[in-house]
């Protein structure tokens, strides 16, 4: 028997296919694009299996096309992390649209989180927008920010005043790699300070595309100190929770 699971993102869709052993058979990743279903209908395309479970923002569009079971992200990624990481006791996940830390029990089920999701400052979007303000491509902007010897601090964590701060930045002279850097540090003290808030020990769970940048993952164990797991395809970790959920067979409607 197979079984998927599907993360639809504000950025990015991500599809897993498992077998009953929980092995990975198949990952799939595209755009999500302006018609997130759409895209959604071509990655699943000819796919056979016996169940498939819908995660992330675009779930409930998902649910009313394909009559899918759907999961919230909190819990496709609780699941996803703690099958990557067994000892695993907290999840970091940035995304395109939003951050979550996720405090997890001994058995694996959620604890508690702290969510950010109501501006992108502390998100994939915020990056990608500093990166092209800076110039850099945003694949490489994590490398170019710890290229820098110091980092500059940046006052506003507001999208559109961090936008035109680093601008005043540029137009005086200040070295963009620095500046880099310094945008990097303030999105990694939001999530620092959602992380100290759950007062979750153990080893931490880096996941979502935002994990996948050298300069976060750095930033990241240095402010914290502690050990940060990050996934070999960091982005998938919803999908595979959702597509470990399907299998399970009962309980899935979140």
């Amino acid at each position: 028997m197979h079984f998927a699971g599907i993360d639809i993102g504000s950025r990015t869709i991500q599809l897993v296919v498992i077998n009953e052993a929980g092995q990975i058979l198949l990952s799939l990743q595209a755009d999500t694009g302006f018609d997130p279903i759409a895209e959604a209908k071509k990655l699943i395309g000819g796919l056979s299996c016996d169940r498939i479970i819908a995660t992330g923002y675009g779930r409930n569009l998902f649910e009313i096309c394909f009559d899918a079971l759907t999961v919230t992200e909190i819990k496709a990624h609780a699941i996803g992390a703690r099958a990557l990481f067994p000892g695993a006791q907290t999840v970091l996940d940035i995304g395109g649209q939003d951050s979550k830390a996720i405090a997890l029990l001994e058995n694996g089920k959620v604890k508690k989180f702290e969510m950010n999701d109501r501006c992108a400052a502390g998100t994939g979007k915020f990056l990608e927008i500093m990166a092209k303000t800076l110039g850099f491509d945003i694949e490489q902007f994590g490398l170019e920010a710890l290229a820098a010897e110091k980092g500059l601090k940046i006052s506003s964590m507001c999208t559109v005043f961090a936008e035109s701060e680093v601008t005043s930045l540029i137009a005086r002279g200040n070295n963009r790699r620095e500046i880099a850097r310094g945008l990097h540090s303030s999105v990694i003290r939001r999530a620092a300070g959602m992380i100290n808030r759950l007062s979750s020990p153990g080893d931490i769970v880096f996941t979502g595309g935002v994990a996948k940048n050298p300069c976060m993952q750095t930033l990241l164990r240095e402010k914290l100190g502690r050990p940060i797991l990050i996934p070999d395809e960091p982005q998938l970790t919803g999908a595979l929770g959702a597509a470990l959920l399907a299998a399970q067979h009962n309980g899935a409607q979140d």
